[in-house]
């Protein structure tokens, strides 16, 4: 059988995959198209200050970070289409009732929904995934295709938002999500399917009641610490609240029949190095998004239109890292892609350091490019990682694992706007205000780069005995 026939997915195969990947493309497109839209949210309905404003993307963050694994588990035990599509029905649902308020207090309640909707439906349309595709070839393209769309969809949000906010309502960003929602919804409801098994085990309550509160603090922590200080007395209760719950987490697993994230998880090679290059693929490309964002409005005085299509030239080396993955990972094996992923990343981003003051738009096309599709080869590598080589009732909570740096990698984005504030502020009193910006951004691309670079070294060594690129690479042949 040729390589082609083997990752050939069939019509059925295809239909499967876009109703899977809509769900993620709809959950990436809400983070990026809600940012955008802040400042007009905020003088439409009347938010008292920028800190109040902010809740509107947190209160949606904290829910689907903290409860992952909980429904990881859940989908597992319970049946994953079924809560699949609960989930992509309440995300809709919520998404019409944020679309619809009329003041601050019923958006944030309505985003803290769509938060709860996005942990349930993340982890379960990747067990589907990887359920309805076997391992290789098919379920590496699977993948492939999954994060370019993932990566798109913050993409194409960051331009929606823009056209959005500079033309109809911000009220659109949130009736678009409803649509796609519908679409998904029909797809879950006609062409996915489940082998069911008979599963008997029990619900960990301890283990979920600790790993969501410490998955709860611990992000709360990193993304209203930036703000509050990091020295200040919230962010480090928070901090500390979370390592202690942590570590109860990992002391109830230890002992329970049948834990939220059996402990013979994370001590597997592919899942504990692999969620560690995912979180570092993730903060520092998150990071850098974010730092490429403050460069084009607040250094070269871009709109938020012009912001968006500025990263046009990622999403679209998203897309075509998505399309070659699968026949890399094939030949070379997820290792390798994963470490020519974040090299290639690492690259691009050390390059953004030439960005100058008046604006390049070759090289900023030509740096975010490389990052996008970098991160996008990385991350296809990181999931192919730690999902393969599991037994089929572990594939909910593996997605869980997953997607959780995707949430704790906001600590890439909090340590590289630290460095952007004190390099700033240190070059502040010798230079202009916008070239003191644009010197700390420099020295926050550089970090990131050097960090990146540092994560395809560790993923090659400490991967390098993993048999999941043999594996890839026999499958293939």
């Amino acid at each position: 059988m040729t390589d082609a026939t083997q990752r050939s997915l069939g019509t059925r195969g295809w239909l499967v995959l876009l109703t899977l990947c809509g769900a993620t493309f709809m959950t990436g497109l809400d983070y990026s198209i809600i940012t955008v839209a802040l400042p007009e949210i905020g003088r439409d309905l009347g938010f008292a200050t920028p800190a109040a404003l902010q809740w509107v993307v947190t209160a949606c963050l904290l829910p689907t970070a903290a409860l992952m694994p909980l429904f990881g588990r859940l989908s597992d035990l319970t049946g994953r289409r079924r809560l699949f599509l609960a989930g992509v029905a309440a995300f809709a649902g919520f998404s019409l009732l944020a679309g619809l308020a009329a003041g601050p207090g019923l958006l944030v309640a309505a985003r803290a929904g769509q938060g709860i909707a996005a942990a349930a439906i993340g982890p379960t349309a990747l067990a589907l995934m990887t359920s309805a595709f076997p391992e290789g070839p098919q379920r590496t393209r699977a993948l492939g295709v999954n994060g370019a769309l993932l990566s798109l969809g913050f993409v194409i949000g960051t331009i929606g938002g823009g056209l959005v906010t500079s033309g109809p309502n911000w009220r659109w960003t949130m009736l678009i999500l409803v649509g796609i929602g519908l679409l998904v919804l029909l797809g879950g409801l006609t062409v996915v399917r489940e082998r069911r098994e008979n599963r008997r085990a029990r619900l960990d309550i301890p283990g979920a009641i600790l790993a969501s509160g410490g998955l709860f603090t611990l992000v709360y922590g990193i993304t209203t610490g930036g703000d509050a200080g990091w020295t200040s007395w919230p962010t480090l209760a928070a901090l500390g609240g979370s390592a202690v719950l942590l570590a109860g987490f990992l002391a109830v697993e230890a002992r329970h029949r049948a834990p939220l994230v059996p402990l013979r998880l994370l001590r597997r090679t592919t899942v504990k190095w692999g969620m560690t290059i995912g979180l570092v693929t993730f903060g520092m490309c998150g990071g850098a998004t974010l730092l490429l964002s403050i460069y084009m409005q607040q250094v070269v005085g871009w709109n938020a239109l012009q912001t968006g299509l500025g990263f046009t030239a990622e999403g679209v080396a998203a897309l075509a890292a998505g399309t070659i993955t699968a026949r890399l990972i094939s030949a070379r094996g997820a290792t390798t892609a994963l470490t020519i992923g974040l090299t290639v990343q690492a690259v691009g981003t050390a390059a953004m350091v030439l960005l100058p003051a008046s604006g390049q738009l070759a090289l900023l096309l030509g740096t975010s490019a490389a990052m996008g599709f970098g991160h996008v080869l990385t991350v296809v590598a990181v999931i192919t990682t730690i999902t393969s080589g599991l037994d089929e009732t572990d594939q909910g909570i593996a997605g869980s694992l997953a997607q959780m740096p995707t949430f704790v990698g906001a600590i890439g984005v909090a340590g590289l706007s630290a460095i952007v504030a004190a390099r700033t502020e240190t070059l502040a009193p010798t230079t202009t205000g916008t070239l003191a910006t644009l010197g700390g951004l420099h020295t926050a691309f550089l970090v990131a780069g050097a960090v990146a670079l540092a994560g395809a070294f560790a993923g090659r060594v400490l991967l390098r005995n993993s048999k999941v690129g043999r594996r890839e690479h026999v499958m293939a042949a």
